[in-house]
């Protein structure tokens, strides 16, 4: 399959983060498609970075990802700290994929990492083709954090932005670490709150739908049929 073309581009506003970030909480495709989409937004990485992962990568009781350089884009080491949502969703991926290699093993062949769109297209699925993309969370991270005052040194170092130049040799990919942990926990409690925020808004929305329905087939809130009010009849007049 034809990797999409639109990958690196699309993204959302953050305004519009907590109706998709509900969305993707209720994906109804795979769960492991699921829990990708999660631990990409916590984590912002690149999605080969995400897709091609394997367990030994991980240490959840240090809350700690060592990416080896030779699956980043620079040909550097890179570490993501894991804030506790993500050490959840990895948790629950223990139990789908724990026994294979990789964290997000093939649909069709488990030795395999997923296809390079699997996110992409549940994203489609969910309403957000040409609107966002997995790459997206990294833009929006970028965006969010910088607005947010986090350093810019944190941030580009989380983000694995490094030139390639004479000391790139010396990239001290662990710099800051306790600085980008923090970082990190504030950027997953964020997302917790837009998540929030959007159930909260889809559960009104529900309520007002059920509601409309409700009041068109002449039902009252509980679901049985609403009492018909007693027209008034005349008494008729006496007779002389």
């Amino acid at each position: 399959m034809a990797e999409a073309t639109e990958e690196n581009f699309s993204r959302v506003d953050a305004k519009e983060l907590p109706t998709l970030l509900a969305k993707m909480v209720d994906y109804d495709g795979d769960a492991i498609t699921r829990l990708a989409m999660r631990l990409m937004a916590y984590t912002f990485v690149r999605t080969s970075e995400l897709i091609e992962s394997e367990w030994p990568e991980f240490d959840l009781e240090r809350a700690r990802w060592d990416i080896p350089a030779e699956r980043m884009k620079m040909d550097t080491p890179h570490i993501v700290p894991l804030s506790r949502q993500s050490v959840d969703v990895l948790r629950a991926l223990t139990l789908l994929s724990g026994r294979g290699r990789f964290v997000f093993p093939g649909a069709l062949d488990k030795n395999k990492p997923m296809s390079n769109n699997t996110i992409l297209f549940a994203l489609y699925r969910l309403g957000y083709k040409g609107r966002m993309t997995g790459h997206g969370f990294r833009g929006l991270a970028s965006t969010i954090l910088h607005e947010s005052d986090f350093a810019d040194e944190h941030i580009e170092l989380q983000l694995a932005h490094i030139k390639r130049n004479k000391v790139a040799a010396a990239y001290n990919h662990a710099k800051y670490l306790s600085q980008r942990a923090s970082m990190m926990q504030w950027w997953a409690d964020y997302l917790d709150a837009q998540l929030a925020k959007g159930e909260e808004s889809q559960g009104s929305a529900s309520l007002k739908r059920a509601a409309i329905r409700t009041q068109a087939v002449g039902l009252n809130p509980r679901g049985s049929a609403k009492p018909q009010t007693a027209k008034h009849v005349r008494a008729p007049k006496p007779t002389a």
